[in-house]
C-alpha cells in the first residue's frame, strides 16, 4: 500500500533518534562501534558504564534524554518498571459515513452478504490523498457497517454508514482542498485494499486526547536532573525521554519514549536507598501484555537457534521483528556480503511477519534485522544491513507461503500477492531465486 512511502525501518522498538544516528552513520556523521555510538557533534550514553551496579538484582532499565546539542544524559537506572505492557486504550465509539464509496476486498464482501448490517471490518485504515500522494493516515478502529445504500449522485456507488473508534496515526500536511480517500482493511504491515470513496463525514471531527496512562519505575537510582523532579512532584516536567530496556547480558534490547513528568516519589519497596518514581504519562507506543512472553525470551539474549519465532501467531511474530531492530548493535559484516547461496526455511511463512522472520534468519541468521515490511526489506537490499545481491536464495517449502498469503496484496494498484511481489523484487535486484 502507499504507505510504504513513509516507511521507517527502525521504527517500532528503537525511537527516532536510533533511526537518525543510523542514517547519519552511512553519511559519515557518526560512528557506530558495538554498543556505543559515536557522534561527530554530541555524544551518547555508554551502556556499558551504567548497566550494572552493587545490589543483589540486575538493572533492568535506563533512563536518558538528549540535550539541545543531541548530547545524550542518563537520568536514572531501575530495577523495574510496572506499567510497561498495557493495552491501548480504545478510542470512544463514533458513526461516520463514507460517502460515494466504491468498495473492495472485505467490504465489498461485506456489501454482498444478506443482512450486512452489524458486519465487522476488524481495523480499517484510510489514507487521505491529494493529487499526488497521501498526506493524511487514520485508522477507523473495529469498524463495522450499520448500513449502506446507493449513493445519489452516483447509483453505482454507495454511502456506508460505520461504526468505529477513530485515531489520527499521521498527518504530515494539511487537508488537501479536494481530497481523495483510499481504505485499507487490516494492519500496515498486511493491509488489502477495501476500496475507495469521495468523503469521510465525520472523520476531521475535533477529539480530546486521551488521558494519559501513568508509569511506575521501581527501584530507580534517579541522576541529576531527575533527582530534583523527584523532590518537587507535580509542578515539574522536562518533556520526553527513552526509556532503555536492558537484556540480562546488560545490552539494550528495546526502547520507548516515556514523558518526564513525575506525579511522586516515595522510599522503593525494594530499599537499598532507592525510589519508586510515578510518571505521569508512560507513553502511546507501549508493548501489549501478550507482548510479555517474547519480550521475557528476549531478555535472555538475542536467539542462537532459528524458528523461534514460528509458534506465535501473526501480532506476536510483529513483536518479534519490533525486536530484532536491536540487532544494529551487533556491527553487521562490512564490507556487505554478495554471492553464494542462502537457504530459505517456509515452512512457517503463512503470513508477513513470518516472511520477514524467516528471510532475516536465512540471509544473517537468528534474530537479525533485514525489513520487516516491504519498503524496509527493499532498503535493506540497497546495503548496509550484511547481504547484498546478487546471491542465490533457495526458498524451501516455497508453496506454504504462496497459499498463505495469495489474497495479501500490498499495492492497491497491482495484482500481484505479497509473496510474489517479494519474488519479483528479489529477482530484480539482482537476487536468484529458487523456488522449492
Amino acid at each position: 500500500m502507499e504507505q510504504r512511502t513513509q516507511d521507517d525501518p527502525w521504527a517500532g522498538a528503537w525511537g527516532s533518534s536510533w533511526r537518525i544516528a543510523a542514517l547519519l552513520a552511512r553519511a559519515g556523521r557518526v560512528r557506530i562501534v558495538g554498543a556505543k555510538v559515536v557522534h561527530v557533534f554530541g555524544g551518547w550514553v555508554r551502556i556499558a558504564d551504567h548497566a550494572g551496579w552493587d545490589r543483589g538484582f540486575p538493572v533492568k532499565y535506563l533512563l536518558v534524554q538528549e540535550d539541545e546539542d543531541g548530547v545524550e544524559q542518563l537520568w536514572g537506572r531501575c530495577a523495574g518498571v510496572e506499567g510497561l505492557f498495557v493495552d491501548p486504550v480504545p478510542p470512544p465509539r463514533e458513526v461516520l459515513t463514507l460517502r460515494g464509496c466504491i468498495p473492495d476486498g472485505v467490504l465489498s464482501e461485506a456489501l454482498a452478504e444478506p443482512g450486512v448490517s452489524f458486519r465487522g471490518l476488524g481495523d480499517v485504515c484510510v489514507e487521505v490523498w491529494d493529487d499526488e500522494r497521501p498526506v493524511q493516515w487514520w485508522t477507523l478502529v473495529d469498524a463495522v457497517v450499520v448500513a449502506h445504500q446507493p449513493h445519489s449522485g452516483d447509483r453505482t456507488r454507495y454511502d456506508i454508514v460505520l461504526g468505529a473508534g477513530v485515531r489520527n496515526e499521521e498527518s504530515f500536511f494539511e487537508l488537501p482542498e479536494t481530497p481523495r480517500f483510499e481504505l485499507f482493511a487490516g494492519t500496515t504491515v498486511a493491509a488489502a485494499s477495501a476500496g475507495r470513496c469521495s468523503a469521510v463525514d465525520g472523520l476531521f471531527e475535533p477529539r480530546a486526547e486521551p488521558a494519559p496512562v501513568p508509569m511506575e519505575l521501581i527501584g530507580c537510582e534517579a541522576a541529576e536532573p531527575l533527582l530534583v523532579g523527584t523532590q518537587r512532584p507535580r509542578r515539574w516536567t522536562r518533556g520526553w525521554a527513552d526509556l532503555l530496556v536492558l537484556d540480562r547480558h546488560g545490552a539494550v534490547m528495546a526502547s520507548r519514549s516515556v514523558g518526564l513528568a513525575v506525579t511522586g516519589a516515595r522510599p522503593s519497596v525494594l530499599g537499598d536507598g532507592l525510589e519508586d518514581i510515578t510518571l505521569t504519562d508512560g507513553g502511546d507506543d507501549r508493548p501489549s501484555p501478550a507482548a510479555r512472553s517474547i519480550w521475557a525470551e528476549w531478555y535472555q539474549g538475542p536467539p542462537a537457534a532459528p524458528n523461534r519465532w514460528a509458534p506465535y501467531d501473526s501480532q506476536g511474530r510483529a513483536v518479534w521483528l519490533d525486536l530484532t531492530t536491536r540487532a544494529w548493535r551487533v556491527p553487521a559484516p562490512r564490507p556487505d556480503r554478495s554471492g553464494g547461496e542462502y537457504h530459505l526455511d517456509g515452512r512457517f511463512v503463512t503470513d508477513v511477519p513470518g516472511l520477514h522472520c524467516a528471510i532475516a534468519e536465512a540471509l544473517l541468521g537468528p534474530g537479525r534485522y533485514f525489513g520487516r515490511e516491504w519498503n524496509a526489506f527493499k532498503d535493506c537490499l540497497c546495503g548496509g544491513f550484511g547481504v547484498v545481491p546478487p546471491f542465490v536464495l533457495t526458498w524451501h517449502d516455497s508453496e506454504v507461503a504462496r497459499r498463505a498469503l495469495a489474497d495479501v496484496v500490498g499495492d492497491p494498484h497491482g495484482q500481484l500477492s505479497y509473496f510474489e511481489e517479494i519474488v519479483q523484487l528479489l529477482e530484480q535486484r539482482g537476487v536468484t531465486v529458487v523456488l522449492r
